[in-house]
Parts: structure tokens; C-alpha cells; sequence
């Protein structure tokens, strides 16, 4: 793979991880796509070491060491085919500039922290990527650990970007200390977020769109929690409401979800679950929707298709 002229790579340094995502362009049906070649995953936990606004040692730690093993794949990798961009969690910590320094030592590469303006552009054109359809108005839903992005789109433009500091990475550690989960502090959250989601939906609803997406690694493990535990209406697919409903009573029950168990959810997602959920049920009921679609990785996807269209 080193020296590899046909590849490129992305790096998102997210709230709850940071992923690589090695691709290559392929031409199929007389359209060029990304196809992914390899794909990184470092459970850091970014959100989780912000104390008072300032990164703990432990998360800068974690975080050097997730970008050393990441810089050691990319050798021989040209600057120009390389990207890494940092999200809500760098972009808030007030020592950002220290951890940055040794970041980019460690990988190798520049890396860029980018606004939630531009975050919720890229992830809108990583989505059009995976999922042309020119005609379709669409509402992107992006969850992060640290915050979430909403977009709402058609064909390969994006109309109305919106970033909100809400985060299952955050949500988790702010309502559902130790993993406990009780049906007051699930309320609080679901409102609390309903509260922020309120303050920009109205914009979105006037517009209106055909199709929800959700582009997040929480609509992911969302939608696979919900199938594996067949908690959706017969026959229904992705994330729907009444199966959120079934989902935090199943959580109700169990009562902690460091102790739970639930067909599907891998154990590095299972301290975001009840922040996610309680946001992904937020979203639901301020923007009207019934039933959404989980997407492909928008963002990573969406900063590889930035540095192929370049050339």
C-alpha cells in the first residue's frame, strides 16, 4: 500500500473516536466513486478527558498514541492525498494548541480544525456521494460524540447547514453518570436536546424534505441495536420512532447500560448509547420524523471525495 499513487486517506479526529479511511477512485457505469480500501477505528474518547473546557492528560495520551499507529500507515503517502480534520471536541478544548503540536508530529500531517459549518458540509458531501439522487430533498442527521450536524440538501448541494453542541459522547457522561440510566434522567436528556434541536427547526420543517438520513456512527449502532433486537414494526428497516420508544424501555429495564444487554451493540459504543438515544429521539420529535435511513461514514467520505476532486 506505501507509495501507493491511487490512494488517499482521510483521518477524523471525532469526539468518541478517530477513524482513518483509506480509499482509491474507481470509475463504475461511467461515474468515478471512492472505494474503500482500508478502514481505522480508535476508541479515544476525546469528550470524555474535557474537564472545564481543558483536554486531561490521559485523553491527549490516548489521542498521540491513536494518530502514532495512524502516521505509520501513512508512510509514503504524499501531503496532497492526505487530510485529517478535527471536530467538536479539539474545537473546544481550551489546550487545543498543545495537543495539536504533538498530533501533527505524531501523524505526520497538517491537521485542520475545521468549523461545524464546514463539518456539516463535508458530511453532506460524503452522503450525495454514497447516495446520488439529484431529485430528492434530504435531511441529514449527523449525531457526533460531541456535537450534531443537520443538513438539509438536494442532489449534491447542501441548502441549510446547521452544527449544535449536542454529542452521545457528552449527553452520556451529563445525564447518565456511571451508565445508569433511569426514566428521569432519560427525560431530561431527550429534553434538553429538544430544547436546542427547537431553536433551528423550524427552518428545516418550512423547506421539507422526502428522506431522512443518518451519517453517524450513533445511527449506525442505533439501527443495528433496533434489528438485531427486532424492536422496529415488522418489516420496517433503519430507525423508527416506535422503535426508539421499545428501545429505551428495553434500557429502562436493564437499568445500566454498562451492564446491558442488547443483541447488536458492540462494547466501545456502549457508553453512548443513552446520550444518542435520548438525542436521536429529540431529533425525531422536533423535526417530524417517522422513519430514517443510516448512511456510510459522511464525513470521511466526504474529505476523500474533496482531495480527489483537487487533482
Amino acid at each position: 500500500m506505501k507509495g501507493d499513487t491511487s490512494l488517499f486517506a482521510a483521518i477524523d479526529l471525532g469526539s468518541n473516536a478517530f477513524r482513518m479511511m483509506i480509499g482509491q477512485p474507481v470509475k463504475r457505469n461511467r461515474q468515478w466513486q471512492i472505494e474503500e480500501v482500508k478502514s481505522l477505528r480508535e476508541p479515544v474518547r476525546l469528550a470524555e478527558g474535557l474537564h472545564g473546557g481543558t483536554l486531561d492528560e490521559l485523553a491527549l495520551d490516548r489521542g498521540w498514541q491513536a494518530l502514532a499507529r495512524f502516521g505509520k500507515k501513512l508512510r509514503g503517502f504524499e501531503p496532497g492525498r492526505v487530510r485529517a480534520v478535527a471536530t467538536s471536541a479539539v474545537r473546544e478544548a481550551a489546550n487545543a494548541k498543545l495537543f495539536l503540536s504533538d498530533a501533527q508530529r505524531h501523524l505526520g500531517f497538517p491537521i485542520d480544525v475545521i468549523s461545524g459549518e464546514e463539518e456539516a458540509q463535508l458530511v453532506y458531501a460524503g452522503v450525495s456521494h454514497r447516495i446520488p439522487d439529484a431529485a430528492t430533498m434530504r435531511l441529514v442527521v449527523d449525531i457526533g460524540g460531541g456535537s450534531t450536524e443537520l443538513i438539509l440538501g438536494q442532489g449534491d448541494k447542501a441548502l441549510l447547514t446547521e452544527s449544535l453542541t449536542i454529542g452521545s459522547g457528552i449527553w452520556s457522561t451529563r445525564f447518565f453518570p456511571d451508565g445508569k440510566v433511569t426514566a428521569q434522567s432519560l427525560l431530561d436528556a431527550e429534553r434538553t436536546a429538544t430544547l436546542q434541536f427547537e431553536k433551528v427547526a423550524r427552518r428545516y420543517r418550512y423547506l421539507g424534505w422526502q428522506q431522512a438520513i443518518g451519517s453517524s456512527g450513533t445511527a449506525r449502532m442505533l439501527a443495528k441495536v433496533l434489528r438485531a433486537n427486532a424492536l422496529n414494526d415488522c418489516g420496517e428497516g433503519g430507525i423508527t420512532y416506535r422503535g426508539l420508544l421499545r428501545l429505551s424501555v428495553l434500557l429502562l429495564e436493564q437499568g445500566n447500560v454498562n451492564t446491558a444487554r442488547l443483541g447488536g451493540l458492540q462494547p466501545h459504543r456502549q457508553s453512548a448509547l443513552p446520550g444518542g438515544l435520548a438525542i436521536m429521539m429529540a431529533a425525531f420529535k422536533a423535526f417530524g420524523i417517522t422513519e430514517m435511513m443510516p448512511s456510510e461514514p459522511g464525513l470521511r467520505f466526504g474529505v476523500l471525495h474533496g482531495l480527489m476532486n483537487k487533482g
